[in-house]
């Protein structure tokens, strides 16, 4: 895996050229470097006419696999909004949007019609499911596997066990799984306020 540093490019635009090369390893090799690609959507910002959509694209899709990390918004933040207008961009910011508000089912059905958006992006679908496991964990105690296995994009059973094997959940009776003790998950927080005693003086100075 190669890296680059950012702070010696400088975000010089002379510079693009081997960023660019970078964001396609990172989506070939499926690895990721969040300030490189923040860099390119910086020297975007500075020589529009250098702008590159399919680098952008691969950026934004990469930002997704990051979740639950806030990376992809704080790619958007950098990008012209007529670029974001782009028919592809727009529909990348609606699967971010599906993701978000943890509407699966309709994320991998939008994502069916457009298969071609995600190609060249190496460990794309690994890495939502990953995420969608995460919110899983911490949201249910047990799911039907059928929902399960629809939430993960209607995988076959062999690929739906790899996820339970690795997430340590486990089949119980009448078709559901078992995921987590969500009440053992509650932690207990104690409060403490600090109360200023001069501002006290003066609440009850009040009420005499």
């Amino acid at each position: 895996m190669l890296t680059i540093c950012v702070s010696v490019l400088s975000y010089n635009p002379d510079n693009l050229d081997e960023l660019e090369r970078y964001v396609t390893r990172q989506s070939q090799d499926n690895y990721y470097d969040l300030e490189a690609n923040l860099a390119v959507l910086k020297l975007y910002q500075f020589n529009p006419s250098q702008t590159k959509k399919q680098t952008v694209i691969k950026i934004l899709l990469k930002a997704l696999t990051a979740l639950p990390n806030t990376d992809f918004v704080l790619c958007k933040c950098l990008i012209d909004s007529t670029l974001l207008e782009e028919e592809n961009i727009a529909l990348i910011t609606s699967l971010h949007n599906l993701l978000e508000t943890c509407r699966f089912q309709e994320f991998w059905r939008e994502l069916s019609i457009r298969p071609q958006l995600i190609q060249g992006i190496t460990g794309f679908e690994n890495s939502i499911q990953k995420f969608i496991c995460h919110v899983i964990q911490i949201t249910y105690q047990s799911i039907e596997k059928s929902s399960l296995r629809s939430l993960l994009g209607s995988l076959a059973d062999n690929q739906l066990n790899q996820w339970m094997t690795q997430n340590g959940w486990k089949d119980i009776e009448n078709g559901f799984v078992f995921v987590a003790n969500q009440e053992e998950n509650i932690k207990t927080k104690n409060i403490t306020e600090k109360i200023d005693l001069e501002n006290v003086a003066q609440v009850v100075a009040a009420y005499r």
